[in-house]
Formats: structure tokens, sequence, C-alpha cells
């Protein structure tokens, strides 16, 4: 088939070829058998037919090159005889005395190696602890269960030298609790050639360049990793470490050569590069790495050995789900558009792949308003797409292509789609999905809420995909969320894909496409998530055809070298698998919209960026927080939320209802000031100070805030609290005394043992303080002595002031004492405004016999409250020093 573009082979003299032109240097030749005046003829016509050919293909528009006669072949570098392997099963009988999680033993806290670890754990989901090496061992036990399933050391040589003491009791652990070591051996400077590991009957040659490796089929380690192939060439890095052992112990799990050797291949020395130590000797299971994670091999192995050592706890599942959207179906430029060969070429491709990937189907994604906007041979195109829809599966865009951020109302993006629906509906393309993907990721996140609700209306969309959140580097790291009861699942962007053309201009262009697919980013994606959603264009299926190429190269690949199950599912099929697998992200983690360039620009132009809360006040409750919102919104260059009609003045937005509702809901309570751009806005809610998710999610959205807590005594807090909600006539707090209630057993009534929680743990501030410190630096956060914010607010507020770093105000000049009342109000022409009625209440005295059991149930909790002041160079109040004193 000839192609647009087709380069013109040239003929060497006295070759024939009916399609062929002859050179010029023939005409030498042809001279002394034709007519001169033919030959200048010919000349001038191949002049004519060259100016031709470098006009249309050279100085045309990149996107109107096409050369459909140089598709390449999908890449294949095994006869994947190697399928009938059957996967290993590493999960033990046993009765393990271990948590499912990894103990990384790194050289400092900014090698290479030790982050390269710590994201591949993240990216699989595998719960890990980062301990710098040092004099001593982490501790690695809880009573009687083990911390750590494996145990990793970044450097095999510290590992080996480790002083007799350490040694001898993880050693000891290991053998008690049947707990693996990985080491990897880091580049030195010096070259070792035969040297003996210290204490092991194992000897290294360092400093190796090596090529070709493949794995041993026997090894036991092999789990997701397939053996039977080799990895032709050079292996990355000049710095690798082979093993030769001296004891039965051992197996090697990997092997390589070196990069001198040439000749036969049967010739070849095969040099250990990963090594499994049995444990015959001395009880410890081990596998040795003589490189780091830069080779992709090494990849697979590491997460082998992970499970292999931890006897199945640490296996992930070899499942694998792949999905493929081609967006911007009958969209774009002409000369980029689809002819019927490449849809004849589509469905040769899907049914190639669904031979690898059973239930697999392209998916197209449509906007209507461009069918027919291409040449003739494109409109062909999208007519053989329309004939053959039954063999592929559809989702919509938007009618023409709009982000839909930029629509104002529901009714808009409601009639928008409506169009799209009636051109499926005409033409017989399915509208059940229940999928939808939203054109440039706009709307989706950061949410446009009038999107969601078109989408219920017009399609019943229950799944959407985007890249978007949270918007990630690597990609792989991202998650999903659900809002509105739509599931949004993260999406694989293939940037990959270009012109070959381009791919062929840029140095190493196809080189960095190949090694993406083999082992690269493409094939560590495909490992790294069990559901994968990939993103193309419809460009990328016509011209060079190169998304055909990529997606059987790396199915091939991954069948070639790993034991994945690949399969494919309908979107909301795979979504509901990916909630049952991560269950834990239904919940959505808002993050600034304003923090990130491509967000503010898919965001709604409708929606502000500085008005957010630059304060948070967190509580706890009953501890004058309403008293502190009250003094900081007499400052004039403070301004408070906007009130709730439910909560009034706190938003509570951090805890789980109001969180829901998403960050539109949260925005309108702080409306843009135009009138002064000074200001800036704080929020109170003491319900968050000891919220299990909040001090996460703030941080996501206020990374930047200034955190505000007030301590009193806890046992007062307590007693305050219980007091408050049988004011509010709570019937739990109303039928029991304070005394039975914080008394109340774990076999007391729920209704007992939930009210008794809720009055207790928000006393323990130093769990909750460390909470909060895990998200914001320490000099982020302010704590005050709630009994000097009641006995000497001005004071306070004035050292309040200098942390906020906003002008000074004169607070004695503002509140005035209230005798009445019993603490300072608000100044106000000589008299005093104080607060309503239900603030500053005269409680009946707490009995003594409950004062003694809370200062029993508080004192270790105050005591690390007290150390962790001491270690934040924070003053500890006179009422904790109280407190802890024997009296």
């Amino acid at each position: 088939m000839e192609g647009r573009g087709a380069r013109t082979p040239l003929l060497e003299c006295g070759e024939y070829h009916p399609h062929k032109t002859a050179t010029p240097r023939c005409c030498f030749w042809l001279a002394s058998h034709v007519n001169v005046r033919k030959c200048v003829a010919g000349v001038m016509l191949l002049s004519v037919l060259t100016i031709f050919f470098y006009t249309y293909y050279v100085t045309a528009p990149l996107t109107s090159l096409v050369w459909r006669d140089r598709v390449p072949r999908p890449l294949s570098q095994c006869s994947l005889l190697a399928s009938q392997q059957q996967a290993r099963d590493h999960r033990s009988d046993a009765r393990l005395r271990i948590d499912a999680k990894v103990l990384v033993i790194a050289e400092s806290l900014y090698s290479r190696l030790g982050r390269d670890i710590a994201e591949l754990l993240v990216a699989n989901r595998i719960r890990y602890k980062v301990e710098v090496a040092g004099k001593s061992l982490p501790v690695l036990t809880t009573l009687d269960k083990g911390r750590y399933g494996v145990i990793v050391f970044e450097s095999l040589s510290k590992y080996a030298n480790m002083d007799k003491w350490n040694r001898e009791l993880l050693d000891k652990y290991c053998r008690e609790y049947s707990v693996g070591v990985v080491g990897f051996a880091t580049p030195g400077e010096e070259t070792l050639v035969g040297a003996q590991l210290k204490g092991f009957p194992l000897f290294m040659h360092t400093n190796l360049r090596l090529k070709d490796a493949s794995l041993n089929p026997a090894s036991p380690v092999l789990r997701l990793a397939r053996a039977g192939e080799t990895a032709w060439g050079p292996l990355p890095g000049d710095h690798w470490t082979v093993f030769r052992p001296n004891s039965s112990t051992y197996e090697p799990v990997a092997w390589a050569s070196r990069e001198n050797e040439y000749g036969a291949n049967e010739d070849h020395i095969p040099l250990a590069t990963v090594m499994q130590d049995h444990g015959r000797l001395d009880g410890v299971q081990r596998v040795l790495f003589g490189a780091g994670l830069q080779f992709w091999l090494h990849r697979l192995l590491f997460l082998d050995a992970l499970s292999y050592l931890s006897h199945g706890q640490l296996s992930l599942s070899l499942d694998r789900w792949i999905l493929v959207d081609i967006d911007d179906i009958f969209v774009g430029e002409r000369g980029t558009r689809l002819h019927e060969e490449d849809v004849s070429a589509l469905m040769a491709s899907q049914v190639a792949l669904q031979r690898l990937v059973p239930g697999f189907r392209f998916n197209l994604g449509f906007s209507a308003k461009y069918y027919h906007h291409g040449t003739a041979l494109e409109n062909r195109g999208d007519d053989s797409l329309l004939k053959n829809r039954e063999h592929f599966s559809w989702f919509c865009h938007m009618w023409n292509h709009q982000q839909p951020h930029l629509y104002n109302n529901v009714s808009q993006l409601e009639s928008e789609m409506m169009l799209n629906k009636q051109f499926a509906m005409e033409h017989g393309i399915p509208t059940n999905s229940c999928y939808s993907v939203s054109p440039h990721h706009s709307g989706v996140y950061p949410v446009h809420e009038p999107l969601y609700e078109a989408w219920r209306k017009v399609w019943d969309v229950k799944v959407t995909s985007t890249e978007e959140y949270p918007h990630l580097r690597p990609a792989r790291l991202r998650r999903g969320f659900k809002h509105r009861g739509v599931m949004v699942l993260p999406r694989q962007t293939c940037g990959l894909f270009t012109h070959t053309l381009l791919l062929e201009r840029y140095p190493g262009g196809r080189e960095r496409l190949d090694k993406s697919i083999q082992g690269g980013e493409l094939f560590q994606t495909v490992i790294n998530n069990p559901i994968n959603i990939f993103m193309t264009h419809m460009s990328n299926y016509g011209n060079d055809r190169l998304a055909l190429y990529t997606f059987e190269s790396v199915v091939k690949f991954l069948r070639c070298w790993t034991n994945v199950r690949l399969a494919s599912a309908p979107p909301l099929a795979l979504a509901e698998k990916y909630f049952q697998l991560r269950p834990d992200e239904l919940n959505p983690l808002w993050g600034n919209p304003c923090d990130d360039a491509r967000h503010r620009r898919i965001w709604s132009k409708s929606k502000w960026c500085d008005t957010l809360p630059k304060i948070l006040v967190i509580g706890p409750q009953k501890t004058g927080s309403t008293a502190l919102y009250t003094f900081l919104a007499m400052h004039p260059v403070l301004v408070p939320n906007q009130p709730s009609p439910i909560t009034y003045e706190e938003l509570q937005f951090f805890n789980n209802n109001n969180y829901m509702k998403g960050l539109d809901w949260y925005l309108n309570f702080f409306p843009p000031n135009q009138s002064n751009a000074s200001q800036i806005t704080f929020e109170k809610s003491a319900t968050y100070f000891d919220g299990d998710l909040v001090p996460r999610r703030a941080h996501a959205l206020l990374p930047n805030a200034k955190i505000i807590a007030i301590l009193i005594s806890p046992s007062k807090r307590a007693y305050s609290w219980y007091q408050h909600i049988r004011s509010h006539g709570d019937p739990v707090a109303n039928n029991n005394t304070f005394h039975a209630i914080i008394s109340a057993n774990d076999s007391a009534p729920k209704q007992l043992r939930d009210l008794r929680n809720r009055c207790l743990n928000p006393g323990k501030y130093s769990h909750y303080l460390e909470r909060w410190l895990s998200e914001y630096n320490s000099h982020q956060f302010h704590i005050i002595d709630g009994s000097l914010l009641r006995s000497e607010p001005a004071i306070i507020m004035n050292t309040l002031q200098k942390f906020l770093k906003i002008p000074h105000i004169d607070y004695h000049k503002l509140l005035k004492y209230d005798a009445k009342k019993g603490f300072f109000c608000q100044a106000v022409n000589e008299k005093t405004k104080c607060l309503g009625k239900s603030k500053g209440r005269v409680y009946p005295p707490m009995e003594d016999r409950s004062a003694k059991f809370l200062k029993r149930y508080y004192t270790p909790h105050n005591t690390a409250l007290s150390k962790l002041l001491v270690r934040l160079g924070r003053p500890v109040p006179q009422w904790l020093k109280d407190e802890l004193s024997n009296g």
C-alpha cells in the first residue's frame, strides 16, 4: 500500500523498477542511447518532482506528516514459550508473628538508592519505615510480635560490618520471627577481586561492567518475574558487584556476563548478580543484590524478594487490569485524522491484544460536532469508525470539545451534552457506559460542581478518570476519589507518543520510547498499578500508528518477563475493583488549585485564590476557643469566616460531613474582599484538634497556615465539656453522673463508651499535637495557655500578634474585665460586650473521686506533653506543673 509521503527510492545504474525513478548519474549512461534533449527533459522533470517533494513534506507543518508505509512492527524479544510457567505462591501455613511492614536501614536521608527503595514501596502501597544506620538498632518488637517482616539494608557492607552486639541481636530477631534480610552492594571507589564478605563464605568482585542478564528458573524467589529469556545488551552503570559462593546455602537468582567478553554465547561465563542465601548456616534467609534499582529487572526481583522473605505477607496480586481510552474521536486538524485503513489497523491491533488481554476493547471518546470536518479520506475514516462501532466501547466527551469549567451553569452544560447524546442515538453509538471524560481534564479536579450535576442528568455518569487528582509526579503515586456519586480513577497519560519522524529527528527519541516499553516507565506503570487507565488521542492511531506499536509491544514484553495476569473490563467494573482494592481512597483530599499552574488553568474563573484562611484555631473544645475567636475578630487586619447557619461561627469543614461537600462549599464562606487586599482571613473550629483526618486534610489545602491551639487542665476541660452537653440535653449525659461516664469500662453500653471517649480523648494533648506536628512545622504552630487567656488575655493577644506578624494593637484598651461574667469582654463605650449566656456558666464543684480518677488517668499524657513542650522550646504552663506535682 502506497502511503502519503512515501519516500522515492533511488536506482543504481542498470536497475529497473516500474515504480522507481532513475538517478541523475544514470543519464551519463543513457546519453549514448537516447536523445540529449530527452535526457535534459528528464532532469528537469526530476528537479520539479524534487522541489514538490521538499515543499510538501519538509516545509509543510509537522501535523500534516503521514508515513503510513513506515509503521513499525510491535516489539517482542521473547518467544513467549515461558508462558506455561506457573507463578509461585510464597504464602506459608505457619503462624507468623510479624507485621507486613518493611524496615529500611538507609545510609542517609538523602541517598539515591534509599529514595528509590522508598518510592518503589510507596508505589506498591507497601508499608515501611526508614531508619538511618547508626550505633543502635530501632525497636524491633512490640510485646510478642515482630514489627517488621523484612529488613532492607541499603548498604550490604554496613550490614556485614555491624558491631557484634547489634548483629547478634538482629540475627536473633530474624531467626525467632522468621524475618529475612535484603542487602544491596553499593558502589565503592576500591575495586575488589575475590574479596570475602565479612562473616560469610561468599566472595565478591566489584566495579564491573555487565551485559545480557537472565534469571534462574529454579529460584524459589521468582514470583512476579518470569525466567526463560535474556535481556540483551549492556546493563546500566559500571559499578556492578558479582558473587561467587563457597557454600551450598547460596543459589543464584540472576546472572549476567562481563561486557568485554566476546564470542559465542556458550563461551560466556555466567556471573551471579543476585544471590539467595537459604539460611542453612545461621538460620537467616537473605537476598543480596549486586547493584541498586536502576536496572528494571532488579525492581521486579526486589518485589519478589520481599514476597519470598515475608512468607507471602508482602506478596502483590498478579492481576493487572488495562483500559485504553482514545480521546478526541472526530476531533483533530486535517492531516492528523484516521483513514479507513487506520480503522482497519485499529481493529486488527485490537484482535491481537484480545489474544493477550482477555476482554480488551479500545474505548473511544467522541465530540460529535467535528464529525466529517476532515479531508475526503478522513471523512471516510469517520464513517468507517461508525460502521464498525459495535467492535469498540464508547464514551462521551463534550459536543464541541470545550472545557466544561468555562460554562457557568448546569443548563449550558446539559444542552451541550444533549447534542452529543442525540448524535450517538442517531448513529447507533451506545450511551450506557456510565463513563465520561472531560476534555483537557477540566472540571473533574479542581471540581466544577455543575459538571457533575449535568453528567448525572444527561449521561448517568458514575465513573470518570483524570491525571489531575492529585497532579503528582511520578504518575504512579496518583490516587482516586469519589465526589457527588462519581468515582474518579487515576489516569495514566501516554506522553510517549509522537510521530516516527519526530522520534527520529530528536537524538535517541526512538530509543527512549523502546526503553520505556522494555522495562522503563510504561512497563513499570503496569507493574506498580493493579488498574491502569491510559489516555491516548486519535492522532496516535493514524499516521505512523505509534500507539498500536506501543501497546502491543508493552503487553508482549509483560508476558515475556512477568507472571502478571492481564485483563480488561468496562470502566464501571474497573472502578468497583479499584475501590475494593483502595477503600482508603474513596474520600478525597482537597488541595489548593491555586498552588498548581495547571490546576489554575482548568479552574472556573468564578473562583478565587486569595481568600482561603491563613490562620486556623483548632481548639480543643471548652478551652476558650470562642473567646479567642472574638478577640481575633477585633483586630482590623483579621477577618473571620462568614457564619454557618447550622454551626454558627464554626464551619467544621475538615470534619467528615462538611468535607464531602467539596471545596466550593468551603470557599463560599470566604468571599473576596475587593476593598482591603491586606486583610487576613481566619477560621475557628474547636473540633479540629482531635479529628483523626483533620491535620492531613488541613495541610493538603492550607500548607502554609498558622495553627493555634489552646490548652487548659485536661481534667477541667473534661468536666466542662460534660456540663456543656448536659445543658444541650444529651440524654446519656443527663442520665449518668460525670464519674459514671469517665469510669465506664469496655463492657459498658456503646452509647456510654462513646460519650466517655468524647469526654476524655481530647485531653490527651500530646497525642494530638504530635499528629498535627507531623503535618505542620513547629514554627507554624502556636500553643496558648488557656488559663492565662482567661486571666490575662491582653498579654496573650500581644504575644499572638508577634507570632502572626500582624500590626500591633493594644488589647489592654480593647478588653475589660466583667465582674458579673467573671472574665474579660470587649470594651464598648465604658461598657462590656460579652459572649452569650452559655459562656461563663458556674458549675457545681467536681467530686473528689472524679478529680483523683482524672489525675491518675491524665498523668502519663501530661508527662508526655511536658516533654513535648520542652523539646519544642515552649514554656510549660503553670497548670501543667501543678498537675504533675505530688500535691
